[in-house]
């Protein structure tokens, strides 16, 4: 019969491919941990890893005894955890939070949070969006604050709130005298965009009808993975750049007037949702989370209007 900790440890070498380094993910000598896994195979008379290749891989039957100890340790994280499942906001939380929300989001409830609910240890990981999809699946993580909606049917989204985009124009681009913009006035030549991997990078191609990313910025190649360093080149530079509304909070009243500019109505939007797995058992810890999530915005976002608004799809 095989035990928790046998298939933690298959689950590690499944993920990592490599008999060490899933030692070191499981805090084990590795000796101990190939030896319980070979005790395992000997017990099912299979073998689950083929040793031969590299990397590692998992046999055909390997792969349904992976599936099926992912399973086994989602119901038994759910068992020891289900203490939580009282009305008191205790244990733990794991969130992962996407780069172009954390910085905004994040500081405006994650303290009083905190405070608020002193029997709770929270911990808060920034993650891409493809990792947050992946970790709630292999639950590794309890929740996600990203960008939705995912389409993705075996996880379940809390819409918190909308975000309208705005652009971010050079004082010497053509559009700077422009008081109200849409999505006909935009071109790829001079649109400085995130790198590869962030869903905002996608919203955007998909709202200026953009099928890849713009190369022609004279000679430059410039990938990044922060909205900050957007603003800066187009603050100092040329060109232009797409911004969701919590991004402005950092600029001064001038820097607004100057460099922003709204679109027509309806905004182009990104929907903010807190994220789950359907088997997920901590209730009164999500809706505490959402809640302190709104609690924490800025009065203006409430004021965004669905009708007036029309979300951009990540896809």
């Amino acid at each position: 019969m095989a035990t928790i900790t046998q298939m933690q440890y298959l689950l590690a070498v499944q993920k990592t491919r490599h008999f060490g380094r899933a030692a070191e993910l499981c805090h084990v000598a590795q000796p101990s941990l190939s030896a319980q896994i070979q005790k395992l195979e000997d017990e099912l008379g299979f073998t689950i890893f083929d040793r031969s290749k590299k990397p590692i891989l998992t046999t055909d039957l390997g792969q349904q005894v992976v599936d099926l100890s992912k399973q086994i340790i989602s119901k038994h994280n759910q068992l020891v955890s289900i203490k939580d499942t009282s009305e008191e906001v205790s244990g733990t939380f794991h969130l992962g939070v996407i780069p172009t929300l954390s910085p905004y989001v994040v500081p405006l409830f994650v303290q009083q949070f905190t405070d608020e609910y002193p029997e709770l240890n929270l911990r808060v990981t920034e993650m891409q969006t493809a990792d947050i999809i992946e970790a709630l699946r292999e639950d590794q993580i309890d929740g996600g604050l990203l960008v939705t909606p995912l389409e993705e049917p075996d996880l379940i989204e809390r819409p918190i709130f909308r975000e309208p985009f705005y652009a971010f124009v050079s004082d010497s681009h053509p559009l700077k005298d422009r008081k109200v913009l849409n999505e006909k006035d935009l071109s790829g030549d001079d649109l400085w965009i995130l790198d590869e991997g962030h869903c905002f990078r996608d919203q955007v191609l998909s709202f200026c009808r953009l099928r890849a990313k713009p190369t022609s910025h004279d000679n430059l190649t410039f990938d990044s993975g922060s909205l900050e360093t957007l603003i800066q080149l187009v603050r100092n530079g040329s060109g232009y750049t797409l911004l969701p509304h919590l991004a402005l909070s950092n600029l001064s009243s001038a820097e607004k007037k100057k460099y922003v500019k709204p679109f027509s109505s309806p905004q182009p939007t990104r929907e903010v949702s807190l994220v789950h797995s359907r088997m997920f058992h901590k209730d009164a810890v999500l809706t505490a989370l959402a809640e302190s999530v709104a609690e924490g915005l800025p009065e203006e976002v409430y004021n965004f209007k669905k009708g007036k608004t029309k979300v951009i799809s990540i896809k």
